[in-house]
């Protein structure tokens, strides 16, 4: 029984973790995490990309995500056996520095003890990411024949 209600309390402090997420609220966010929190974010050619680790690691990685995302995420589904929780979810938003739009199912996998979030390794789609982060470098080709045309 023991094990079943710890599964369940991991999977309420994740719950709360995400909900604290969605209202920007850095101080519950902190005091649900462990000093020692190792977020792993994969991927390359995008901000949040990295391994990011304490409150530390874990302030500046929202801060980046402020400055640099528009994003809503709704976790849909958690999966918990032992101290492992498994969130699938959606997020959709841009990126502030192209205004490209993303669209990414992701999948967080998350470690609990003591009541705190000790690690937390996202799966995302990474090429998603990465292509609304990359600046456009081909301009619209400039039609040279449509001015001397037009005169």
């Amino acid at each position: 029984m023991d094990n079943l209600m710890s599964t369940e309390e991991n999977i309420r402090i994740v719950k709360e973790f995400f909900a604290a997420i969605g209202r920007g609220d850095r101080e519950a966010l902190l005091a649900l995490v462990a000093e020692g929190i190792e977020w792993i974010i994969p991927g390359k050619g995008w901000p949040l990309a990295g391994t990011h680790r304490g409150h530390a690691g874990l302030t500046n990685l929202l801060e980046t995500a402020s400055r640099s995302l528009e994003t809503s995420t709704e976790p849909r589904e958690f999966v918990a056996q032992g101290d492992r929780v498994l969130v699938v979810g959606f997020a959709t938003g841009k990126v502030k520095a192209t205004n490209k739009p993303f669209e990414d199912d992701w999948i967080f996998a998350i470690t609990v003890r003591d009541g705190k979030l000790t690690s937390i390794r996202e799966y995302v789609d990474t090429q998603a990411l990465a292509r609304a982060s990359e600046a456009d470098t081909d301009p619209t080709p400039i039609d040279s024949g449509a001015a001397q045309r037009a005169s």
